[in-house]
């Protein structure tokens, strides 16, 4: 085995799973090796869950859940606010962890870490807000209608590998605001974060059993997906998983959120300020968390006009974005997830060359470095019906599309499977307004990113998802309304 490496991963292992009160480091699953990205050596031995060990997580939630839903919404919400405090008093050691789990850089990782606070204080507000309300009744009926608004009971949460630790903010928090009881599967690349989280959460006060994490695979993720007590699933990740897990839950009628895969447009029209127009669309459309992110603007569609300058100042820019030590803050890009994802990416960046769906301007190959490194890659003028256009690459590839006017840009934006994220480049208002109203996503910025507000919805149209994460839509897709009527 490759040595292993002195890093704050070891100490989260050696603990084990979170299960009610216990930490649990002997599994029927045995172990399975966790490897650095940035490295490429195995650094920690997570123990792994089997059925069993999900058995009694679910049993766990199950037990606590009476004892969650008694506690008053005020003290719930102080256990969150406690609960966000103490990520912001550890986010430096936590964004080390979340380093080590992913090989993202570690400012990215910092960074991370306070905005899974930001949603979790967000959510600690809502537990004294989920009123009822009367409504009337029939005419002739005598008597009192209201609905209040439950509980499912207990929450399977599936995070992703690629922001792990703020999809507890997202998920994890408002679940458990809405007074349901979790438990956690994390992905079997990156399961670190989501014990720490739990950890955080026993330390704020949280009743053992009210959030419980187990790690596994695709196998674990489906046995408890289908687990018979548990009554509600949270999933992000992709298309493929998403609809195993939609063939799992309808088994049993359980309802479920899906936030799936994303291949955003980011447009640029004549008019944009290309000094703040040009680096925004390196980052957000390949380069933060090393293009592994759904919500990143991959196509860029710039006007004929100004083509050939924007991609003369990207060139300029790549320089900047060099691979590097994820722990060094003065890293701008640093590793996929793992050996895997890196070859399917180059795989995807081959086909790309090999069938002419663009013009490589730079990168497209891998670092000369150990870990899991490919250096930042731009295709100019690639052809929107390609592969490389249609389909998510999740890694640090960014396609610049042309276009001439603005009719033709809305129709080449939509003509895509996804519809999660799409950006606006332009200072005319009116058609930034015009424009946003026509695309099909859930989400459009103008001239700049809302960098995940938990107060605003965040989900997906078409193939990118079902229901929404944040803000009212997000706390409601934890409860469920109960009609009560009284009569005379």
């Amino acid at each position: 085995m490759t040595q292993v490496l002195d890093n704050p991963a070891v100490g989260i292992a050696e603990r084990g799973l979170v299960i009610g009160d216990a930490r649990v480091t002997r599994t029927g699953g045995g172990t399975r090796e966790m490897v650095y990205a940035g490295t490429g050596e195995v650094q920690a031995e997570m123990p792994w869950a089997s059925t069993a060990e999900i058995d009694q997580a679910v049993a766990a939630a199950k037990a606590a859940l009476p004892v969650w839903r008694a506690t008053s919404p005020d003290t719930r919400g102080r256990i969150l606010h406690r609960l966000a405090e103490i990520l912001e008093r550890d986010a430096e050691r936590l964004g080390e962890l979340l380093v080590r789990e992913s090989g993202r850089t570690i400012t990215e990782s910092v960074q991370e870490v306070h905005q899974a606070a930001s949603w979790t204080r967000y959510f600690a507000g809502w537990t004294d807000k989920l009123d009822g309300r009367v409504v009337p009744t029939q005419a002739g009926v005598e008597g009192l209608n209201y609905v209040v608004y439950e509980p499912y009971g207990v929450v399977a949460v599936l995070p992703p590998y690629n922001v792990g630790f703020l999809s507890q903010g997202m998920k994890t928090a408002p679940a458990l605001a809405a007074g349901n009881t979790v438990v956690v599967k994390p992905s079997d690349l990156t399961p670190f974060t989501a014990v720490a989280f739990a950890e955080a959460a026993l330390e704020a006060g949280m009743p053992p059993g009210v959030l419980n994490v187990v790690t596994g695979g695709p196998v674990e993720g489906d046995y408890l997906v289908r687990h018979p007590d548990v009554a509600k699933v949270t999933f992000t990740g992709g298309t493929p998983t998403a609809r195993k897990i939609l063939t799992a839950a309808a088994d049993l009628n359980k309802p479920v959120t899906l936030e799936l895969g994303g291949k955003g447009a980011n447009i640029v029209f004549p008019d944009a300020d290309l000094d703040k127009a040009a680096p925004f669309a390196l980052v957000v459309g390949a380069l933060a968390a090393t293009g592994q992110g759904c919500i990143l603007g991959t196509r860029l569609f710039v006007h004929d006009d100004i083509y050939d300058e924007m991609e003369q100042r990207l060139i300029q820019l790549s320089s900047y974005f060099q691979v590097g030590d994820p722990l060094n803050p003065e890293t701008r890009l640093g590793a996929v997830v793992s050996e895997g994802h890196r070859e399917r990416i180059m795989g995807v960046i081959d086909r790309a060359n090999a069938e002419g769906a663009g013009r490589l301007v730079f990168g497209g190959n891998r670092a000369d470095r150990d870990g899991y490194f490919i250096n930042a890659t731009l295709f100019g003028d690639v052809d929107n019906d390609s592969h490389l256009a249609q389909e998510e690459v999740f890694g640090p590839v960014l396609s610049m599309l042309r276009f001439s006017t603005e009719e033709e840009v809305i129709a080449k934006a939509n003509n895509i499977q996804y519809g999660l994220t799409n950006y606006i480049q332009t200072r005319d208002v009116s058609r930034a307004h015009r424009v946003a109203a026509q695309l099909e996503s859930g989400t459009v910025s103008v001239n700049g990113i809302s960098g995940l507000s938990p107060a605003a919805p965040f989900g997906g149209v078409k193939r990118s998802g079902i229901g929404s994460e944040g803000g009212y839509s997000g706390i409601m897709e934890f409860v469920h309304p109960k009609s009560i009527f009284i009569g005379n």
